[in-house]
């Protein structure tokens, strides 16, 4: 009975032993990194409100920052136009997307919530698109002036909750990550339109070149005005309805390739609105 315990006893020892050896053989393995923290996007970039705290306006980014253009599309529609659409008029322009897309263009389309509404799956389609940002051109392109190329006019009570309705249209429709950027219908605006859109927290913005494709029937008398008006920092102001603006996907494979042999870098609304930011 000794003898056998003697032999436990021993056992036990050994096996202490190994398991020291074993203990000794390295470092423990460390603990497991902490997972990496989810990376929150950053906001777009906006603009501080103008004076006595009316909406701020863009026209073109900075002049020196390199020789950026940004392409704009206005994708209008008024909310009294469906009976038109269900006629066979057609306010999208699906073939100039697929242009842009085939050329690599990033651009910023201005779109109505009523045109969502009318073509909600190339809105869907737009708005997912990571070449492409869509900004704000009111719910039902009324004017937000009186006197603006004959269009309705929004009364100023309704304003902010006409742009606040198409950014309510982009979401139901799927577009993910509208833009806090709005265009006024025809570019028409003033002081009282400017105070009606501070709450909606809003960066307006204009343009410095106007393409002259509404209704044109010759592109390269468009691609012209849009070649002879473009400089460094440049916000082109072009429309995506074929109805209204036939020409412009023709036009824009002549003006692509030629601002690029210049040396022009296209880019989105969003890009030259941070460059435009701290330089006054």
């Amino acid at each position: 009975m000794i003898a056998l315990s003697r032999r436990v006893i021993a056992a036990c020892a050994l096996a202490a032993a190994l398991t020291a050896c074993g203990s000794s053989a390295g470092p423990a393995a460390p603990p497991p990194a902490p997972a990496p923290s989810p990376t929150v996007p950053s906001a777009p970039p906006t603009l501080a409100a103008g004076p006595a705290g009316l909406t701020p306006v863009f026209e073109h980014g900075p002049r020196d920052a390199g020789k950026n253009v940004a392409l704009t599309f206005d994708a209008d529609m008024t909310a009294d136009q469906g009976p038109r659409a269900a006629a066979g008029e057609r306010f999208d322009h699906p073939r100039l997307i697929g242009t842009l897309r085939e050329l690599k263009v990033p651009a910023t389309v201005f779109m109505t919530g009523r045109w969502a509404e009318e073509y909600p799956d190339q809105a869907r389609s737009i708005g997912r698109d990571p070449l492409f940002e869509v900004a704000n051109h009111s719910y039902s392109h009324y004017a937000f002036t009186g006197d603006c190329y004959g269009l309705p006019t929004v009364p100023e009570e309704r304003m902010r909750a006409d742009v606040e309705r198409a950014y309510q249209a982009f979401r139901a429709v799927g577009v993910p990550d509208p833009m806090p950027y709005f265009r006024f219908p025809g570019g028409c605006h003033d002081r009282r339109a400017l105070k009606a859109l501070t709450p909606a927290g809003v960066t307006a913005v204009q343009w410095d070149v106007v393409g002259g494709d509404a209704f044109a029937t010759d592109p390269d008398a468009v691609a012209r005005q849009v070649l002879d008006g473009v400089r460094p920092g440049s916000v082109v102001v072009l429309h995506c309805t074929r109805s209204a603006a036939p020409t412009t996907e023709e036009a824009v494979r002549k003006v692509v390739p030629e601002l690029r042999r210049q040396g022009y870098r296209f880019v989105k609304v969003s890009e030259l609105i941070g460059a435009a930011n701290g330089r006054g």
